[in-house]
């Protein structure tokens, strides 16, 4: 129901009624739908309502979770945390404290592949991966890894996953935000003038590069990229051997800039194979229009060719 159905049902204020559903939301007894002006909350079932718990997690651990872990349940509710954990952990049907060690361990071990810049490289992944006839990328980084093991995607990988499938435009400028530092620190750091961003294959009414673009808002000049299409359109994520991957990219990418620049940024959402970025790095310098081509993606795979599916 909504707060004036419910105020019309009980015969009180939308005030009572909203100082009342916070409290109720608080203690995990309803829970909220939508958003304004179409917001909804339903009464939780008794058996799915928060229980209090003699578990106690220090508050550095604590803080560690609300950094770096996010779960999103199957109603679009999204959760952070230790409420983020605990929820998880109860889905998976795991003890709460154990998981929260082990998962501490396996991020940390992940964290330390990012180095000062805050990002990570990505480079020696296409390199040792077996299919790749050259190189036109000088370096590849990514803000963090699409997923970890064992426990999926990370919170960014996650942000990413449901601003695209969601065509969340809050979402993509809380992406932005997070990867804003990183890439302004490139571009000062690598002498970049100019950046390109990696065309969708897939039509969608908010394009999430477009909307990064805008949002991201950068001074230099940008470099006309454009993705063709066949009588049938043919995501990279539909394919699962890298040298279609590396096919699609080389035909379907489309480079018509005629301005010259020394060093240009790549700026991707997720990379994958490396294809495509990889292609696209190919085809500017075989066209001369720059000497150094580095890459930038939102998230990135691990090791390996490994297919990102699901964005």
């Amino acid at each position: 129901m909504s707060v004036t159905e419910l105020s019309d049902v009980l015969g009180v204020s939308r005030q009572l009624i909203h100082r009342l559903l916070k409290i109720y939301l608080e203690e995990g007894l309803v829970q909220k739908l939508g958003s304004s002006p179409r917001t909804y909350y339903r009464l939780i079932e008794a058996g799915n309502q928060k229980k209090e718990t003699n578990i106690h997690i220090p508050e550095e651990e604590a803080n560690f979770l609300k950094d770096h872990f996010l779960y999103i349940s199957e109603n679009g509710v999204r959760y952070e945390g230790i409420e983020a954990m605990t929820l998880w952990c109860k889905r998976q049907k795991l003890p709460l404290e154990k998981t929260v060690h082990e998962f501490i361990s396996t991020r940390k071990k992940y964290l330390a592949y990012v180095d000062p810049m805050g990002i990570i490289s990505g480079l020696d992944k296409i390199k040792n991966t077996k299919g790749f006839e050259s190189i036109g990328l000088d370096e590849l980084y990514y803000q963090e890894f699409y997923a970890i093991e064992r426990f999926g995607k990370t919170k960014l990988g996650n942000l990413l996953h449901f601003a695209k499938q969601g065509q969340n435009k809050a979402m993509m400028k809380e992406i932005t935000d997070a990867i804003k530092p990183s890439i302004l620190t490139l571009i000062n750091k690598l002498s970049i003038d100019a950046v390109g961003f990696i065309p969708p294959t897939i039509k969608r009414e908010v394009q999430i590069m477009h909307v990064i673009a805008q949002n991201l808002n950068l001074s230099l000049p940008r470099i006309d990229l454009l993705k063709v299409r066949g009588q049938i359109v043919v995501p990279q994520k539909a394919l699962n051997k890298l040298e279609d991957r590396i096919s699609n990219a080389r035909s379907s990418i489309i480079v018509s800039e005629k301005r010259v620049f020394d060093s240009v940024l790549l700026i991707d959402d997720a990379v994958g194979s490396g294809a495509t970025i990889n292609e696209t790095a190919i085809k500017l310098k075989q066209k001369g229009i720059c000497k150094h081509v580095f890459g930038f993606a939102i998230t990135g795979s691990f090791k390996g060719f490994d297919v990102i599916q699901e964005v």
